[in-house]
């Protein structure tokens, strides 16, 4: 089994002042030893949140925290197959009258293609993509 981090639960642990080994600590806690990882999107929006700091300080402190992330956990890249997986389902998904944040479908579909579960506080958006198991942390 393996995991990708979606960006909110790693938002939350960074807000609570949690380390990147805090975190890996709290997720071998809950699901033992299992392969981890962030989808490139993560940390787009990660760092986007970085440069939305109201100070530089915090911009500095959240900036140094992706960098330690992407050091210590391994982030996938978007590829041209997961690529039109995302526009696939966000077709289907939108012939049915449903939006999914481009983001989280990413995300999701990234943890999908490699088999992973989801790990994320936001099961609303990814319980929307067929197959994918979202555990909580």
């Amino acid at each position: 089994m393996g995991l990708i981090l979606d960006s909110d639960y790693i938002v939350a642990s960074e807000r609570r002042g949690h380390s990147i080994l805090q975190i890996l600590e709290q997720v071998e806690a809950a699901f033992g030893k299992v392969e981890l990882g962030i989808s490139v999107i993560t940390a787009a929006e990660l760092t986007l949140g970085a440069y939305r700091a109201q100070d530089a300080a915090r911009q500095q402190r959240r900036l140094a925290f992706i960098d330690r992330l992407c050091k210590d956990v391994p982030v996938y890249p978007v590829t041209l197959q997961i690529a039109r997986m995302v526009g696939r389902l966000e077709g289907e998904l939108a012939n049915q009258g449903l939006a999914l944040p481009f983001e989280d479908l990413a995300i999701g579909v990234t943890a999908l293609h490699l088999g992973f579960d989801v790990a994320t506080r936001n099961v609303k958006h990814f319980a929307l993509i067929p197959g994918l198991n979202v555990v909580t942390i």
